[in-house]
């Protein structure tokens, strides 16, 4: 301050100070951020524009109380909100308690970035005074972590997206080349609910045991799913960590990502994509559907509106 003192004019001239008027610095505003840069800025793209889907709800009062550390209640000023804004095609997500402002949003394609703003320091019981720095600054660093320990909860979709990408596309597992398992692939689907008849077994099973409900879901006679081929498949599953082996042993068992993977995998087919593909395409069912329905009424919208768009060229 002193070294500006000597640039700027006084904020007192020289009777006052000599009347012995002194002046204390405030703190008016503070804005404190955390930059994370990303390894893979494309894929953090992606993650950031889903995050803001899954976290609208970060504004309201009982999410404040995580992200400050505040007891909210009924009498507590507000407002209490969660703003998506964008810029161009760049959106932010802004989140508001009383005065203070959260902003969070994907810098220069390179970085997430959160900034803490606090603009009245009596929203946390604070003076102005340059002394209640340290706090603000403890106060603000805490609640930028806070929004990022949220989100992580309630979003891990990168992870999902690699997981997803190593099983369908083959791999180089310790110098050893592997095959994809692809989830639409009806092999790879009868193998998944085949090692699920497993899961429970603490002594986990051999070649022999999951070649026998192998063949049984592929529609096969148990002489033409030889052993061979069969090894061919638990090394597929083991190279991609879904089972390992039991030691001094020709048994394998499910992991947990083994487990949980084939459980969803299968779910999903079974509940999601195939019947969902019956009930949208007309040649898989005649029997109508309300999301046909839905599905084919939006298509007309859009036939109408690009056939009005060329009349009016």
């Amino acid at each position: 301050m002193r070294k500006w003192l000597s640039r700027l004019p006084h904020p007192y001239p020289s009777a006052d100070r000599a009347a012995g008027y002194r002046y204390q610095l405030s703190i008016w505003q503070i804005e404190l951020s955390l930059t994370q840069v990303l390894d893979r800025p494309v894929s953090g793209r992606v993650l950031f524009e889903d995050v803001i889907r899954e976290n609208l709800d970060l504004g309201r009062p009982k999410q404040m109380q995580l992200i400050f550390d505040r007891s909210v209640t009924k009498t507590t000023p507000g407002p209490f909100r969660t703003r998506v804004i964008t810029d161009g095609v760049i959106p932010s997500l802004h989140i508001d308690y009383k005065g203070t402002r959260i902003k969070q949003y994907h810098k220069e394609g390179q970085a997430l970035r959160t900034e803490t703003t606090i603009n009245n320091t009596r929203d946390f019981y604070i003076g102005k005074s340059l002394a209640n720095l340290p706090t603000l600054r403890k106060i603000g660093f805490a609640a930028n972590r806070r929004v990022l320990e949220v989100e992580t909860l309630t979003h891990d979709a990168l992870l999902a997206e690699e997981t997803l990408q190593q099983l369908q596309r083959p791999r180089l597992v310790q110098g050893q080349r592997v095959a994809a398992l692809r989830l639409a692939d009806p092999t790879v689907q009868a193998l998944w609910r085949a090692m699920l008849l497993f899961e429970l077994l603490p002594a986990g099973f051999s070649n022999r045991q999951l070649r026998k409900h192998f063949a049984e879901l592929l529609g096969l006679p148990i002489e033409e799913l030889t052993q061979g081929r069969m090894s061919y498949h638990l090394r597929r599953l083991r190279l991609h960590g879904m089972i390992e082996r039991i030691p001094n042993s020709h048994r394998y068992r499910l992991t947990d990502f083994g487990l949980r993977t084939a459980l969803f995998c299968t779910r999903a087919w079974a509940r999601v994509f195939r019947t969902g593909l019956g009930m949208i395409l007309p040649t898989a069912s005649p029997v109508p559907s309300s999301l046909r329905t839905s599905i084919d009424r939006v298509r007309k919208e859009i036939d109408t509106w690009i056939d009005r768009a060329k009349l009016a060229a």
